[in-house]
């Protein structure tokens, strides 16, 4: 159990609703969610001819492609999502976990996510939830940083 403010600090988790999306370096977004941070790899099960000996191998395979989906209320004369799928343009994206100053703790660099998947909200006249519009993207590359 934690004594003191700079322990708490340290060694408890950080809390996952202190986040800031940086497209393209400059440009900050804001998103009610963010998921599909993963990096994943193929298993390949590899026999060879000394496999009943030594036994089964298992090794890595290929990455799996990286599929970020992005959330957010929908807000009038806010279409920079709907431009950005329209133009296809591959763009570098920052992801970070910010601590209790509001700085940087953890950051998921995601390189060249092209979009490939618009979404508009469910309408229900029978609800009063917010409309919320995603965007899925395809990114090359996932980076994670540690921040001290």
């Amino acid at each position: 159990m934690a004594i003191n403010k700079k322990e708490i600090i340290e060694n408890y988790p950080l809390p996952v609703y202190s986040y800031r999306i940086i497209v393209n370096g400059n440009e900050t977004m804001s998103f009610s969610e963010v998921s599909g941070l993963e990096i994943d790899h193929d298993h390949v099960l590899y026999r060879h001819g000394f496999s009943w000996i030594t036994g089964d191998h298992l090794i890595r395979g290929q990455r799996k492609p990286i599929k970020v989906t992005l959330k957010r209320g929908l807000v009038k004369k806010r279409n920079d999502l709907y431009n950005w799928i329209k133009s296809g343009d591959k763009k570098d994206i920052r992801i970070e976990l910010c601590d209790e100053a509001g700085l940087a703790a953890v950051s998921w660099d995601i390189s060249r996510a092209l979009p490939f998947k618009m979404d508009a909200p469910s309408f229900s006249a029978s609800t009063n939830d917010i409309a919320i519009e995603s965007l899925d993207l395809v990114a090359h590359d996932l980076r994670i940083t540690h921040n001290e």
